[in-house]
């Protein structure tokens, strides 16, 4: 199901989540955080299904080219992965594809021939540009149907969490 084929009247109860499984003493934190992960996923499935629809790709390959484009000297695939908060293998897979397509290279290192780093290519960075530019479309649109006082709302909430997240943060081993 997309965002958009959900019927205006649908009331909140009829749209799939993550609360339903709670018990209905559950504290208002727990069933915040369910609702957030209700809502990024209904927004990520949507913009996962356009991106395949308009632009025969996934999310996972436009992440990686996004990070790719905030180094225009390159990067280490190691570097890339940390970045991404995903494991190398995975970087390996996606980026062999964008390889194979013509959006990214692979440069070796002169100093380092196991090593090398990741760039867009010029054919790379249009297509970045153009899904960049539909992506702000599809997201612009779909916050654009709250009010300007419920996304302020909503950014100020945010910030606040992130603000507390040295609290949970684990360091890495």
């Amino acid at each position: 199901m997309m965002i958009n084929d959900i019927p205006a009247e649908t009331t909140l109860t009829e749209l799939p989540d993550l609360e339903s499984r709670l018990n209905p003493t559950a504290c208002d934190h727990l069933r915040t955080w369910l609702r957030f992960q209700s809502c990024n996923r209904l927004i990520e499935n949507e913009i996962r299904s356009r991106l395949r629809k308009e632009f025969n790709t996934t999310l996972p390959r436009y992440d990686l080219m996004a990070h790719l484009e905030k180094f225009p000297k390159g990067i280490k695939m190691s570097d890339l992965s940390r970045h991404m908060m995903v494991t190398n293998g995975n970087i390996t897979g996606i980026t062999d594809q964008l390889v194979k397509d013509g959006y990214v290279q692979r440069v070796k290192l002169p100093q380092d021939r196991r090593s090398s780093l990741l760039k867009l290519t010029a054919k790379g960075r249009v297509h970045l540009a153009e899904i960049n530019a539909a992506h702000n479309e599809w997201v612009c649109d779909l916050f654009g149907q709250l009010s300007d006082q419920t996304v302020q709302n909503m950014l100020s909430s945010l910030n606040e969490l992130k603000m507390l997240s040295h609290l949970f943060t684990t360091p890495n081993p």
